[in-house]
């Protein structure tokens, strides 16, 4: 899909209705957390990641996971989760695949958050989709 034919405020609608469709439990524990739409990731997160393109990036999340946290973590900049507008559309055929992108790569993102390794975020996934988010 052409992302100059998706109106960046219906993508951002998108990414406010997967947020508002995690479950309860999880939104309420991502304290101090930002959660942005960049059109593109910067050369410095490709290279974060180990992507050199013609790949690309969905979703990039900055911060410390929770369970590396220490007892005096405070007082810093909120953790981040940044969703790439262009090679989501770029990769989607129609709304429904933009819609599942956003899905998957926000649940991605969030699971890095809570310190999940990519098998279990894997699974997590497999549930939503499935329409056993519990």
């Amino acid at each position: 899909m052409d992302p100059a034919a998706f109106p960046a405020d219906r993508f951002q609608a998108l990414v406010d209705e997967a947020v508002d469709s995690l479950p309860e439990k999880f939104r309420a524990a991502m304290a101090n957390m930002a959660i942005v739409v960049e059109d593109d990731p910067t050369p410095a997160q490709l290279a974060e990641v180990e992507i050199e393109p013609p790949d690309s990036l969905y979703g990039l999340y900055e911060g410390i996971p929770l369970p590396e946290r220490q007892w005096n973590h405070g007082n810093v900049l909120p953790d981040k989760i940044t969703l790439f507008r262009n090679p989501i559309l770029e990769d989607s055929l129609d709304d429904d695949d933009v819609v599942v992108g956003i899905g998957e790569t926000l649940i991605h993102e969030v699971g890095h958050y809570f310190g999940l390794d990519e098998d279990e975020i894997m699974e997590i996934e497999e549930r939503y989709w499935r329409g056993d988010a519990s």
